[in-house]
């Protein structure tokens, strides 16, 4: 009895042994394994058994992409500047052996390494350069760091500068520079807008003027337009005038014609329309010559005198040639010839007048004269 009772304690305990030396490692997790304290394999995903006392699991480690934010580092830049810059590395493990085995503590060694080469970097650049090249540092830093780490079994997938610190005074000064660089961009701005708004002002200016003159130039057109309509029809209305002017001036001369006027009438006019042109301001005037027919005309040159206010003169014997070429052959009474005297008088005396005033050349009458040759300019 005791016997069985000690066999059954036995294989319990083997029973608890072997469940206790079945591993099952999970999704994107490695075992390291050493035997008798020599590495031995590395367990990937499954269920394993571990050789109890001789096999010993001395790490585990994980395959995933993990991110190690490091401790900010001082660095100088080239023009002297001290200032603060911590890192943050992707990175993986690619070989849990060498990862395990190629160097101790991994993590400090890739913060360290990180660090060394950050202040190389950064020492070959100024401040500005630094501050405007994040990019060129990250590149550099992950090409450095991915060879270096390479022996230890990861890979450093990507580098990035976390923050970049300068010292107080510098950001004081940067943020100086940055205010009156925004207050210079707000001038050019306010120019340009002015510019712009000036140019829009001149622009709508000068449509306005040539729209201006073109206005003006269409109301001149138009203008002269209606003043040469205006022209054309009063030339037109004159025209039309002059031609019934004419047109009657022509049938009163056919009239006068058709009725065959006496000799004394057209002296009478004759005599008339000479009144009116000595009346005028001319300082020439014609005479005429042919004063033989003093009969015809004594009544004529009575209504000149008259209207000229001559003062009449003693009355004159005169004949009447019978020879002259009206052809007068009576002999007129003696009341007549005293009248016709005194109207040759009297034109006599307002020849002698015209002669005063104009410069004529008269003939020169005297009793009984034959009034043939008289005459002048």
């Amino acid at each position: 009895m005791m016997a069985w009772l000690i066999w059954g304690v036995v294989i319990i305990l083997l029973v608890l042994i072997l469940l206790n030396n079945i591993k099952i490692v999970p999704q994107s997790y490695v075992f390291i394994i050493e035997r008798l304290g020599v590495y031995n394999s590395s367990w990937g995903v499954g269920p394993h058994f571990r050789v109890p006392i001789i096999d010993k699991i001395i790490k585990i480690i994980s395959l995933k992409e993990q991110v190690e934010d490091f401790r900010p580092q001082p660095v100088i830049t080239k023009d002297n500047v001290t200032m603060m810059i911590d890192t943050v590395v992707y990175y993986q493990v690619m070989d849990p052996k060498l990862f395990a085995y190629g160097v101790d503590r991994p993590l400090n060694a890739m913060e360290n390494l990180t660090a060394t080469t950050l202040r190389n970097l950064v020492g070959d650049m100024e401040l500005d350069e630094c501050l405007t090249s994040r990019d060129k540092i990250n590149e550099e830093l992950l090409a450095i760091l991915d060879e270096a780490t390479d022996v230890w079994g990861i890979k450093v997938n990507r580098v990035e500068l976390k923050n970049i610190v300068p010292p107080r005074d510098i950001q004081d000064a940067m943020e100086k520079q940055m205010r009156a660089e925004r207050e210079r961009r707000e001038q050019i701005l306010r120019a340009e807008g002015e510019k712009k708004s000036a140019i829009l002002v001149a622009e709508g200016k000068k449509e306005a003027a040539i729209l201006n003159a073109q206005a003006e130039r269409e109301s001149a057109i138009l203008s002269a337009q209606g003043k040469k309509q205006m022209q054309i029809l009063d030339a037109e209305g004159q025209a039309e005038a002059i031609m019934k002017i004419q047109s009657a001036t022509a049938e009163g001369i056919k009239k006068i014609n058709a009725s065959a006027p006496s000799a004394q009438a057209l002296a009478l006019e004759s005599m008339k329309t000479f009144a009116k042109v000595a009346d005028g301001k001319a300082t020439k005037i014609i005479v005429p010559t042919n004063l033989q027919d003093m009969a015809g005309i004594t009544t004529t040159f009575k209504e000149f005198m008259k209207d000229s206010n001559i003062p009449s003169a003693e009355p004159l014997n005169i004949k009447i040639n019978p020879n002259s070429s009206s052809g007068t052959s009576q002999v007129i009474e003696k009341q007549e010839q005293l009248a016709e005297a005194e109207a040759a008088t009297q034109v006599k005396q307002g020849l002698g007048r015209l002669e005063k005033r104009f410069g004529l050349k008269t003939g020169r009458w005297g009793n009984n004269a034959d009034m043939g040759g008289a005459g002048g300019k």
